[in-house]
């Protein structure tokens, strides 16, 4: 277990300088740079702001100036928000941002579980066909409407739960938006487990178990259930970079204050820093998380360490 952790540690450092460098590069082949909205800039002043930032060298010089101070965890300056470096705006965002997250991953996970387990057990009945028409119904809706669509009833019409904004220390104000990001996740934790549960109830240990009299609870808890949930460890990665990236979406509708806004932020203003940052965090907590996915499945399954 220990040789196959090592060789997936080790495959995820080209993989983040990867996406690293296209990213670099991707951002500065967009019309426009940082300071091209200011205009009440002088030539001179703006001359002298691409000198001080270093702009106005050539970009394989920038990359290679960008990766050195990266090699010593310098994000570098915002160009726009110039009284914070990345480092500053990063901590400030991401606590949120990764609370969020975690939240719409976990409410997924124990929601998904749970409706694709009672949808495989009650099989062809009025229950699996709910479970079905809603997990259809999960999977269509986008973030933008059913954020806006659950704050207006929960937070306007019933007022449960604030339709909006930030408070720190109340975890009421997460509800709506963990809802909305788990949504879609959930939908298809439920549709992978349900499949693969009625997958592993058709093989032959757990027709032993039936035989020997075990009960139904028993077989799917103590047999069934590890094995049914291979399909669902790995569909965690992929679900960690929905819940990433549409969180982008869900703290603009929400107004919560997470990374997800210094990143359109940046994209829109050409704050090449800000967006390298983001994308930087981003796709090392992915490829993270990947990694952590590929370690469970490997503890679940012990035939993908041995290959």
């Amino acid at each position: 277990m220990l040789r196959y952790a090592v060789r997936r540690i080790v495959g995820v450092i080209p993989t983040l300088l990867i996406i690293i460098t296209a990213s670099f590069f991707i951002i500065r082949l967009a019309p426009g740079g940082p300071f091209d909205q200011e205009q009440t800039l002088s030539r001179e002043v703006r001359a002298n702001l691409d000198s001080v930032y270093g702009l106005d060298q050539p970009i394989t010089v920038q990359y290679a100036r960008y990766l050195l101070a990266l090699s010593r965890g310098d994000f570098g300056p915002s160009y726009k928000q110039r009284d914070f470096t990345v480092t500053e705006l990063i901590a400030q965002g991401l606590p949120v941002s990764a609370t969020l997250g975690i939240t719409a991953m976990l409410l997924a996970l124990a929601l998904g579980v749970a409706s694709g387990v009672i949808a495989a057990v009650r099989r062809q009945t009025s229950v699996d066909f709910g479970v079905t028409s809603l997990v259809v119904l999960g999977m269509a809706l986008p973030a933008f409407v059913v954020g806006p669509l659950l704050a207006l009833i929960f937070g306007v019409y019933l007022q449960w739960l604030p339709a909006g904004g930030w408070e720190a220390g109340q975890p009421r104000y997460f509800l709506l938006p963990a809802l909305t990001l788990a949504l879609p996740v959930t939908a298809s934790i439920a549709r992978l487990t349900r499949a693969s549960l009625l997958e592993v109830f058709r093989a032959n240990f757990i027709l032993t178990a039936r035989a020997r009299g075990l009960g139904l609870r028993r077989i799917v808890w103590s047999h069934a259930l590890r094995p049914a949930l291979l399909p669902v460890v790995s569909y965690i990665g992929p679900a960690t970079a929905f819940v990433v990236t549409g969180s982008l979406v869900v703290e603009t509708v929400f107004g919560l204050p997470g990374t997800g806004r210094y990143l359109v932020q940046g994209a829109i203003n050409r704050d090449y820093t800000l967006v390298m940052g983001m994308v930087i965090v981003y796709g090392t907590l992915v490829l993270l998380l990947n990694l952590l996915t590929d370690l469970v499945y490997g503890w679940l399954d012990p035939r993908v360490r041995h290959e």
